[in-house]
């Protein structure tokens, strides 16, 4: 018999990187018949399996993944796209009667399907050249300032240095004729009518973290992550300034293979970024007060997920 599951919220396992996520979703696939979404912008390049801690080949196997290696590393992907495939996902598990469960730690994309992303009018080339040429002439505070002339609104909130953000309501001045305050507040963010749940594993001693971090990323290399790497390097297609590349862990390794750096240093600055990395995403998730906190040092802490998670979904 089907389940009826499209009433119940769809929990999202979130929480810093290194913070234990696959072994608590390992443990919700033993209690509900879930499908996972994995909310993550570099689990979705192929070939990029090593430095991702892509769930492994057994793990795909006793539960479903979605949107993993759906790219090209010489693809784009963006959250606008990710908000779309996921909320497409959610609903196509909910007709087979199973738990759509998102998990990862890209959190532009989970605020993209949760609040909607505003349709600004696409990014012009021609035009950004032509304000970083007005720019070097006048400087960004003078840019300000112009900006303030027929879009006051968003010059105030902006600091006069913010060069990208204030080239950015520039162009959308000029491409449409509008101020970007007018379109963000003429734009309804369309949200999807989806519950959520967010369950969110943090640590309860930061120097934990990063220590865990420290082992991983070494584990990583033991595992023949510069080979991954090397192989991403021979490819004439690919270059740092793709996202693919950009990714916390190969940036580094490729600066090395560049002869920037050696390879300890290579080592020693890919964690350096993880950590900041991990930094960002916590300051993102505290800043939301609707998500159910747990220690990520707890040693039981994917039996408190379960917990978590049978309050919102039925255990029978």
């Amino acid at each position: 018999m089907t389940r009826h599951t499209s009433n119940l919220p769809v929990i999202c396992l979130t929480g810093p990187t290194a913070a234990g996520k696959s072994a608590s979703t390992l443990a919700l696939a033993k209690r509900w018949p879930i499908e996972i979404i994995v909310m993550d912008s570099a689990t979705i390049y192929q070939g990029m399996d090593i430095g991702t801690a892509k769930p492994s080949a057994d793990e795909q196997a006793l539960v479903p993944h979605h949107l993993l290696d759906i790219r090209d590393p010489a693809q784009s992907y963006s959250a606008a796209e990710f908000a779309s495939d996921a909320t497409q996902l959610i609903h196509n598990i909910w007709q087979r009667g199973r738990y759509p469960l998102l998990c990862g730690g890209t959190m532009l994309y989970y605020k993209a399907l949760r609040e909607g992303l505003n349709n600004l009018p696409s990014s012009n080339p021609e035009i950004r050249a032509r304000l970083d040429e007005q720019a070097a002439q006048l400087g960004w505070p003078a840019m300000h300032q112009l900006l303030a002339e027929y879009d006051p609104i968003t010059a105030a909130r902006l600091a006069p240095n913010d060069s990208q953000r204030i080239q950015r309501a520039m162009e959308i001045y000029e491409i449409s004729g509008k101020p970007m305050s007018a379109w963000l507040q003429e734009q309804e963010r369309q949200k999807p009518s989806i519950p959520f749940h967010t369950l969110s594993l943090e640590p309860s001693d930061r120097a934990w973290l990063h220590a865990q971090i420290a082992l991983r990323y070494r584990q990583m290399i033991d595992a023949g992550l510069l080979a991954e790497v090397q192989a991403l390097y021979a490819r004439p297609d690919l270059n740092p300034t793709l996202p693919s590349i950009r990714c916390v862990g190969y940036r580094q390794l490729w600066s090395h293979l560049d002869g920037e750096c050696s390879q300890d240093e290579a080592i020693e600055k890919a964690i350096a970024a993880t950590r900041q990395l991990a930094k960002r995403q916590l300051t993102w998730l505290r800043s939301d007060p609707q998500r159910l906190s747990m220690d990520c040092l707890n040693p039981h802490k994917a039996d408190a997920v379960v917990d978590a998670a049978a309050q919102v979904w039925p255990t029978t």
